[in-house]
C-alpha cells in the first residue's frame, strides 16, 4: 500500500536507547558529531535530523538477533504452529516467521527476510502505527500488547485479510526492540 515508512519519533527512540545504555547526551553528541543541544532538540522532537544522521541512528537502533537469547526467540517464532512473525519495531524488517505465516506469503520467505514489510501495510495498520508514540509504546520496556482490526490489502506478496492483529513489543538483549505480530 504505502512505500514510505512513517518512522516513529526517532528522538524518543534515541532517548530510550541512551537511558538503557547509560549514555549521556554529551557522549551521544560526540557519536553523531553534533552539539549536545542538538541531541536535546532531537529527543524533544523540535528539530529534525538530516538524512545521513537519520540513517546512522536507524542503523544504531534497528533490531538485531545477535545474542543467544534473541536467537532462541527467533527459533520459537519459527517453530510456532500459529501464524506469527517477528519484525524490527523501528524499521519493520522481517526477523523471523512461522511456517504457517510463511505459507500465507506469495513469495519464498527467503526473499522477505531482512526486508521491511511496511509497503504491505493496510490503512488500519498505518493508523495504529501513527498512534504508538502517543500511547507511550516506545517509552516503556514492555508496553501492553495492542489488538486492533487489521483491515485488508490486495497484495499477492503479503496478503492481509480482515482479522484481529496483536502487536507485542519485546526488548532484545542489546536494548533494541522487536515486535511480535500475531493474527488472532
Amino acid at each position: 500500500m504505502t512505500e514510505t515508512l512513517l518512522l516513529p519519533s526517532l528522538g524518543t527512540a534515541l532517548r530510550r536507547w541512551r537511558r538503557l545504555h547509560h549514555v549521556k547526551q554529551s557522549h551521544a553528541a560526540e557519536l553523531f558529531g553534533v552539539a549536545q543541544s542538538t541531541i536535546s532538540r532531537w529527543e524533544r522532537g523540535v528539530q529534525g535530523m538530516e538524512p545521513p544522521e537519520q540513517a546512522r541512528l536507524e542503523a544504531l537502533l534497528s533490531a538485531r538477533l545477535d545474542a543467544a537469547a534473541d536467537q532462541a526467540l527467533a527459533r520459537l517464532v519459527r517453530e510456532s504452529p500459529r501464524p506469527v512473525h517477528l519484525i524490527c519495531d523501528l524499521t519493520h524488517r522481517l526477523l523471523a516467521c512461522s511456517h504457517s505465516r510463511a505459507a500465507e506469503f506469495g513469495v519464498p520467505i527467503t526473499e522477505l527476510m531482512g526486508r521491511s514489510l511496511w509497503r504491505y501495510s493496510t490503512e488500519e495498520i498505518v493508523r495504529k502505527e501513527s498512534s504508538l508514540d502517543a500511547l507511550g509504546w516506545r517509552e516503556a520496556l514492555a508496553p501492553p500488547a495492542l489488538e486492533f482490526s487489521s483491515g485488508a490489502n490486495d497484495s499477492t506478496v503479503i496478503p492481509i485479510h480482515p482479522s484481529i492483529c496483536r502487536w507485542t513489543r519485546m526488548t532484545l538483549s542489546d536494548g533494541t526492540a522487536a515486535r511480535l505480530v500475531e493474527t488472532l
